[in-house]
């Protein structure tokens, strides 16, 4: 897979056109972040709720140009949103599709999958185990298995995010993402490295896939457990994230639940975005003091999804 690039984004890009949203980008109110201009990219606008849409998209469709999608429809194992990009992506095309979803998944997620007709099966505590069981499914079905974050049309769909920030904020220089498998970092990579703008990969203390595959030079297994591991919370990165943060020169930052709590209250509260706790994981990088943007700098912040229950924004 290291083999993607930017080429492969483009390509994604003409494929999703007119399907997925395009980003709205919006600036934080002047002197929010010290001297930095900084942007919120709301990527939680896609029509199920996350940026897992761009790769669903992207996935499905050249699947169908190839003459690769068999009767038995698609497969995925998901703590969510990708299931729900994948569930809706195929019902565009009338094509079935199989949601395996650990039995920790939120109802309001587990409610929506089922209301875009995809057959939702909860099976373990966690996501390794869900995706063993929907990997047993396409052996014995003939369904076509699509990854939630380790495959080469999700991550090439999902680099189209930044292309579309750069439209809207030219001379970009950094962009601030949420890690979990790895999916959006390596797409968001591959174009950042191509467009010169710097990456910078945050993940929760207890949930640091990508960060323990930096420090011990492979991909390796962690633990999961945080506030945001129905979105964040892969075992282990995929080795094409950890290639391309290596070749992009990316930032691996660590952010506590603490204040993944706190900015994803921030958002609701000055803002009025009800994001997921994930979906709020970049900002919290800057809140914690983790990520300081220099003053005069331009960076964007991608809000990455709102599949939430917002009860407990007051």
């Amino acid at each position: 897979m290291h083999t993607l690039g930017y080429d492969d984004i483009k390509a994604a890009g003409e494929r999703i056109a007119g399907v997925t949203r395009p980003v709205p980008v919006i600036p934080a109110d002047p002197g929010s972040f010290g001297e930095a201009e900084v942007h919120f990219a709301l990527d939680f606008t896609q029509r199920t709720g996350s940026f897992k849409d761009r790769g669903a998209a992207n996935f499905i469709a050249a699947h169908l140009e190839d003459g690769t999608m068999p009767e038995a429809g698609v497969v995925i194992a998901s703590g969510g949103n990708a299931g729900l990009a994948c569930a809706w992506a195929a019902q565009r095309h009338g094509i079935r599709a199989t949601v395996f979803v650990p039995q920790t998944a939120p109802a309001v997620k587990v409610a929506k999958l089922r209301g875009f007709g995809a057959e939702v099966r909860q099976v373990g505590t966690e996501y390794a185990q869900a995706l063993a069981a929907a990997q047993q499914f396409a052996a014995e079905s003939g369904a076509l298995s699509s990854h939630a974050y380790d495959d080469p049309h999700i991550i090439a769909g999902a680099g189209t995010l930044l292309d579309e920030v750069l439209r809207q904020v030219p001379g970009l220089d950094t962009v601030v993402v949420a890690v979990g498998g790895g999916g959006l970092f390596a797409g968001t990579a591959i174009t950042a490295e191509h467009r010169g703008v710097h990456v910078v990969a945050v993940e929760p203390e207890h949930c640091r896939a990508l960060n323990a595959a930096l420090q011990q030079g492979e991909v390796v297994d962690v633990e999961v457990d945080s506030i945001a591991a129905d979105s964040l919370g892969a075992r282990r990165t995929s080795e094409t994230a950890l290639h391309w943060a290596r070749k992009a020169a990316a930032t691996s930052l660590l952010v506590p639940d603490s204040a993944i709590r706190n900015a994803r209250q921030l958002l609701w509260d000055q803002w009025r975005f009800a994001v997921e706790h994930g979906g709020a994981a970049a900002l919290a990088a800057l809140l914690d003091g983790a990520y300081e943007p220099t003053p005069g700098s331009r960076t964007a912040i991608v809000l990455c999804g709102a599949n939430t229950d917002p009860g407990d924004l007051v």
